[in-house]
């Protein structure tokens, strides 16, 4: 049984309907309702077990009554995978700091919530744990710090958590994708808090959420700690450790024709 958030969204979905074909009983938790419950009865329809759950993560008493519904429901949870999350694309000196707080709240306090909620059943069925962070999760993001800061929080908290529960049989991985296409790009919010109006800039390639899933599928059954599903990453990955200033400006090259004002 896995519980999945940001359940209606491209990677979400994806995910869910690669557990559903696996066999997995799935609990789907995403504030879109009218998604949602077309993704759960589309798994119905397919011969899938699926309980749509509406609750906000970053509130932590929503977070225990998601899990206790998923409890009642089917029994147990033997996986956790934080996908929800959301964006913002401005420069720091545009942006609201209620918009920095916002980005935090959902990624990164959302994921501690609801998997220390979830985590003694966890425990007790030796599952795992999946935390979605990004490239911005180990390397800087030009017009993303808030993004990049609750990227950069999952990787301090997911790491440390694993060093407490793999003596117990229970698996941690972090995902740090680049490019995919599910829409977060343009679901992003400006300095403002308000909906950004242009295309962001990506390299071109970019990943499909089925595509992203089966790796994620993949590393989860290998138990591996860490996963970079595209070239985009792997590359990222190792430029920013042997090259972190060229890294810089070839980043900060790339994107950072989004922002006007930036020296």
């Amino acid at each position: 049984m896995v519980l999945i958030t940001g359940a209606a969204g491209g990677l979400g979905a994806a995910l869910c309907r690669r557990y559903a074909a696996a066999g997995a009983r799935i609990a789907a938790l995403d504030l879109d309702g009218g998604k949602l419950d077309a993704l759960v009865a589309a798994l119905h329809a397919g011969g899938g077990d699926a309980l749509a759950l509406s609750y906000d993560i970053t509130d932590p008493d929503a977070c225990t009554a998601a899990v206790s519904a998923t409890l009642a429901h089917f029994g147990a949870i033997d996986g956790l995978i934080n996908n929800a999350g959301i964006s913002h694309r401005s420069l720091l000196a545009d942006t609201d700091p209620a918009v920095i707080r916002r980005v935090m709240e959902v990624n990164f306090f959302g994921a501690a919530n609801l998997t220390e909620a979830a985590l003694a059943q966890i425990v007790a069925r030796k599952g795992f744990i999946v935390a979605i962070s990004s490239v911005a999760g180990f390397s800087p993001l030009t017009g993303r710090t808030g993004y990049a800061a609750s990227k950069h929080a999952l990787h301090g908290f997911f790491d440390s958590l694993r060093s407490e529960v793999e003596g117990a049989g229970v698996g941690v991985t972090v995902v740090c994708p680049s490019f995919i296409r599910t829409g977060i790009g343009t679901a992003a919010t400006d300095g403002s808090g308000a909906p950004v109006s242009s295309p962001r800039i990506t390299t071109g390639v970019e990943s499909s959420p089925e595509e992203v899933a089966e790796r994620i599928f993949e590393a989860v059954a290998a138990g591996r700690t860490l996963l970079l599903p595209d070239s985009t990453a792997r590359k990222a990955w190792w430029l920013s450790r042997l090259a972190p200033g060229l890294y810089a400006r070839i980043m900060k090259r790339r994107v950072g024709g989004e922002f006007s004002g930036l020296p």
